[in-house]
């Protein structure tokens, strides 16, 4: 009996082995490979984890490349999590050596776009005084100022440019290690900056092959409080008159932030910052109004990490995502009150899967089994679009190594 037992366990083993190396042989994608690199038609979008702050890396279907932030929050543990790979190198160092691995196959290793959401140094880099010094001497490394070290970029486009007076004038270390980074690289490279125009869609366009993919599109929906009015390119002003306000009044950085929704075929993408809810119909609540022009979307990157002041029922219900992803290095993201949001029926029908680059075990303590719903909890996080975007596919990559080796597949989602 016994025998039989091994010999049944081992014929198991044995097809299940032939079943794994057949599917490798035909070209199917498996939980282990490398993932497989970007092909014209293809549109991926890779939530790049290093513990440390957000940022998102774009290759579209004619290879058109953007990166969206590139952060290094220089807060000390135990209020965020530890860096990935691990702190052998810098945020913007393991920044850079992923997107150069992705653009392997690319004839050009440059980035056609970079854009910043707002100024946290989450998303752009905070100063040190112990950062690298460029090569030019004139500015240092973290961030999106290190990723520009390595990768070379043709326009950059932000919330400020050219004055940073917005809705003060921003004169902290950190924004004049940036604006001379700007100066660099506008000098010396023929880098292009340009400020974020809201209901603009032209100001990020292919750049191969536009003609062959008319269904691509990036709208920009809002920035500074400006929003979309979504007829044509109008916008209109959100915020009231500055001079109204008084300076404890006066809009934060995450409420400026940029907003945009990329949209290809009937696959839909939104990304809006640290954009945040207040009461509603407060004009403080800049979520809400994003929410409503932008519309139903596939994938919504969660605003603020999901933070307590974000994800607000109104924007959910306007949005609808069937996908959300959270970039997470803090205990407090997400915020349990806001998870139970993004996960309820009740707040808008129908399923929808979560995804977290980072879940600390801080705040597997405060959430609890609510966090055993969710579909990643670590990782780097890449939608693959398939060529016309009528569907795409969620892999998690390991962050641990440099392996880029596939820890889960997920999908394939039917774009509505």
């Amino acid at each position: 009996m016994k025998n039989i037992r091994i010999f049944t366990i081992s014929l198991f083993l044995f097809i299940t082995f032939l079943t794994v190396r057949n599917q490798s042989l035909k070209g199917q994608i498996i939980t282990g490979d490398v993932f497989p690199s970007w092909s014209r038609g293809i549109l991926d979008i890779h939530h790049i984890n290093t513990g440390k702050g957000e940022s998102v890396f774009f290759i579209m279907p004619d290879g058109t490349t953007m990166l969206v932030d590139a952060g290094f929050t220089t807060r000390p543990k135990p209020r965020v999590t530890d860096q990935k790979p691990d702190a052998s190198r810098t945020p913007g160092e393991w920044i850079s050596r992923y997107i150069l691995h992705m653009m392997e196959d690319l004839s050009t290793k440059k980035l056609d776009y970079v854009l910043l959401t707002h100024f946290d140094g989450d998303h752009i880099g905070d100063y040190y005084p112990e950062a690298k010094l460029s090569k030019s001497v004139t500015f240092k490394l973290t961030g999106i100022t290190e990723v520009g070290e390595y990768i070379p970029f043709k326009k950059l486009i932000d919330r400020g440019w050219p004055d940073y007076n917005f809705p003060v004038p921003l004169e902290n270390d950190k924004m004049k290690n940036y604006k001379e980074f700007l100066k660099w690289h506008m000098g010396k490279n023929d880098a292009v900056v340009e400020r974020f125009v809201a209901g603009q869609n032209t100001q990020f366009e292919l750049v191969n092959d536009k003609e062959k993919y008319p269904g691509f599109e990036i709208r920009n929906i809002a920035v500074n409080g400006h929003v979309w009015t979504g007829v044509g390119t109008n916008e209109r002003n959100h915020f009231p008159a500055l001079e109204d306000l008084k300076t404890s009044e006066l809009p934060g950085e995450n409420m400026c932030s940029i907003a945009f929704r990329l949209s290809y075929g009937k696959f839909d993408y939104f990304n809006g910052g640290d954009l945040t809810s207040a009461e509603y119909g407060s004009w403080r609540d800049i979520e809400t109004p994003v929410g409503m022009v932008t519309g139903p979307v596939e994938v919504c990157e969660a605003n603020h990490h999901a933070h307590f002041d974000a994800m607000a029922v109104p924007f959910l219900r306007a949005t609808r995502p069937q996908v959300i992803i959270l970039q997470t290095w803090a205990p407090s993201h997400p915020a349990s009150i806001v998870l139970s949001r993004m996960q309820s029926t009740s707040v808008y029908p129908g399923a929808r899967d979560i995804y977290a680059t980072n879940i600390m075990e801080e705040t597997k303590v405060v959430i609890g089994g609510a966090l055993g719903r969710l579909k990643c909890q670590q990782g780097h996080i890449v939608i693959r679009a398939n060529p016309g975007g009528n569907d795409f596919m969620i892999y998690i990559l390991d962050d641990s190594t440099e392996s880029y080796r596939i820890k889960s597949i997920n999908g394939p989602y039917t774009c509505k």
